[in-house]
């Protein structure tokens, strides 16, 4: 099983695995050099949409060799970035990269209706993925980037999402936490009574491919002595793989927390419910970040 992001890299290289991506107005420095550390590591080739004078410029100053991309030059970044979708939409694109354009230019692009990436009736959503030393493996989460609020239907969606990202990673049947303020069910929290509603669902088969379990605490669904002590009976409590947020505050919250507090925490992120995945990385991410994203986007593009 996959369980750090070097195993993840060591996977990819192991069965020989290259994709397609296509990168949306990449003329800085973060996003050009994770495509080109992704080139390198070989699971992917790239073309660059954008000012390919500022992709040069970019490629000197850091010592990379911009013979190793395929630039389409384009000098406005509205233009680049709905050129970079139409390549994906049209079949010539496995990945799809956010690179230095804002997010609501790139979400925009993948909406269009004619040339846009999310099937009729859709939901988009986000796949997180975080790699945390106090942890024993690789936490699958959702959703702390796009829907801030999820329905109960929204929901049972974002599940088949995670689990379909986890499956990908090698874990036959993902164990995901529904989570809630409290392990209690509590009638007062409409985040309880969802949970409980969806680890039913998950135990008759209607979220497939998975053991779920909820409401539970973030305490208990990734720490086993807080289990221990609860004496709390789950096949998910202390070992989740994925947790599903009721919210997006609680979700960004718990990321943005792991990333500025916590030492040695690496983490990836994708946008999911669209034709191919959708590496959406702030625009001051990390390498590092956006390196794991992209392995992310083409792990779960592997049939």
């Amino acid at each position: 099983m996959i369980k750090t992001f070097n195993d993840l890299f060591a996977e990819l290289k192991a069965k020989n695995i290259c994709k397609r991506m296509v990168a949306a107005w990449a003329v800085d420095e973060h996003t050009i050099e994770a495509a080109s550390k992704a080139t390198d590591l070989g699971f992917v080739t790239v073309t660059l949409t954008g000012d390919e004078d500022l992709i040069k410029k970019v490629c000197e100053e850091r010592g990379i060799d911009v013979g190793k991309f395929t630039i389409v030059d384009i000098k406005d970044e509205l233009k680049a970035v709905a050129e970079a979708v139409r390549l994906v939409h049209d079949g010539e694109g496995d990945v799809l990269m956010k690179g230095l354009c804002s997010t609501d230019k790139f979400l925009r692009a993948i909406l269009n209706k004619e040339t846009g990436l999310l099937p009729p009736k859709g939901l988009l959503s986000h796949v997180a993925v975080l790699e945390n030393p106090m942890y024993h493996k690789l936490i699958f989460m959702s959703d702390m980037a796009v829907v801030p609020l999820p329905d109960f239907r929204q929901k049972v969606k974002i599940a088949g999402f995670l689990v379909g990202v986890a499956r990908s990673f090698g874990i036959a049947k993902p164990k995901i936490a529904f989570l809630a303020a409290s392990e209690q069910m509590l009638d007062s929290m409409p985040a309880c009574i969802e949970a409980a509603m969806l680890a039913k669902m998950c135990d008759r088969g209607q979220i497939k491919g998975c053991v779920g379990d909820g409401p539970l605490a973030l305490d208990v669904a990734i720490d086993r002595e807080s289990v221990e002590i609860k004496k709390l009976e789950s096949p998910v409590a202390g070992d989740a793989d994925c947790i599903l947020f009721p919210n997006i505050e609680s979700a960004n919250v718990f990321w943005k927390t792991n990333s500025k507090l916590a030492s040695g925490v690496r983490q990836a992120g994708m946008l999911v419910g669209t034709k191919v995945p959708c590496v959406l990385a702030s625009r001051a991410d990390t390498v590092d970040t956006k390196l794991n994203s992209i392995a992310e986007a083409v792990m779960s593009v592997v049939k």
